[in-house]
């Protein structure tokens, strides 16, 4: 019995050794993990993948039919450019008729020049032929342009916004604007706009277009603040029932100066 009981401790010694190394092992690992900073690219890979999404201001048009419309935004990822720079689709219409976008773009998201302090750079351009693009998302993969033609049919740089991911303790994954000043925009009597953006960690993104004339008047997009798109997943069924609502105020009387156009 002197015998088995040493054998017995030697075993649950050698066990415990083997269980110490392991977490040690494990311990190196994550911290090797957790020191492992993150690349400039990753911070781009993100960023696509976020807007990339149907999302919808449902809620905040029914918190506030007179301010804000009830719109669908949808983004898909067109397609991975040689340098690693994703080129996004960007397509906005009313939720009611998504088949009718009067809204589309370009974006390529790409980190920010070393020399600038930001993580991503998001640029948007305006389409060469946006006939060609209506509903890209929507279609059949053999049904949409192919690489070579969205590359040719990225036409005029619109804007371009500087995005910083958000401090610890914030809701949001990533933040940013446009450059003071904006960028040249004549659309609705405007001379120039501005861009913000915000990416939140349950898949919301916060859009706020305004354009201005040449003595800072804002002459179109939302004076209240920002939309809010939510992930049209997120949205639970009766959620939908509820917000299927008429407008108080037709849609040709609130257009004007209203949507956004950069």
């Amino acid at each position: 019995m002197g015998i088995n009981s040493d054998s017995g401790g030697s075993g649950g010694r050698a066990r415990g050794l083997v269980l110490k190394a392991l977490v040690l092992f494990g311990g190196v690992l994550l911290i090797k993990r957790l020191r492992r900073s993150t690349t400039r690219w990753d911070h781009a890979r993100v960023v696509a993948q976020a807007l990339s999404d149907e999302k919808l201001s449902r809620e905040q048009a029914y918190r506030d039919p007179d301010n804000y419309f009830n719109l669908r935004l949808i983004v898909f990822i067109a397609f991975e450019m040689v340098d690693g720079s994703r080129v996004l689709y960007f397509e906005q219409a009313f939720s009611r008729t998504p088949q009718k976008p009067f809204l589309d773009k370009f974006y390529i998201v790409k980190p920010c020049p070393k020399e600038m302090k930001c993580d991503v750079e998001l640029s948007s351009y305006a389409i060469r032929d946006t006939e060609e693009y209506r509903n890209f998302c929507d279609r059949p993969r053999d049904q949409r342009p192919q690489d070579e033609e969205v590359v040719g049919d990225i036409a005029e740089h619109l804007t371009t916004i500087h995005l910083c991911r958000c401090e610890r303790g914030k809701r949001c994954l990533y933040e940013g604007s446009t450059m003071p000043g904006g960028f040249p925009n004549s659309w609705n009597g405007a001379s120039y706009c501005t861009s913000e953006l915000m990416i939140h960690k349950n898949g919301e993104v916060h859009t706020w277009d305004r354009g201005y004339d040449d003595d800072g008047n804002q002459v179109w997009g939302p004076k209240e603040g920002p939309y809010e798109f939510k992930p049209a997943s997120n949205l639970r069924y009766d959620d939908i029932l509820s917000l299927n609502f008429s407008p108080t105020v037709s849609l040709e009387n609130k257009i004007e100066g209203t949507f956004v156009m950069t």
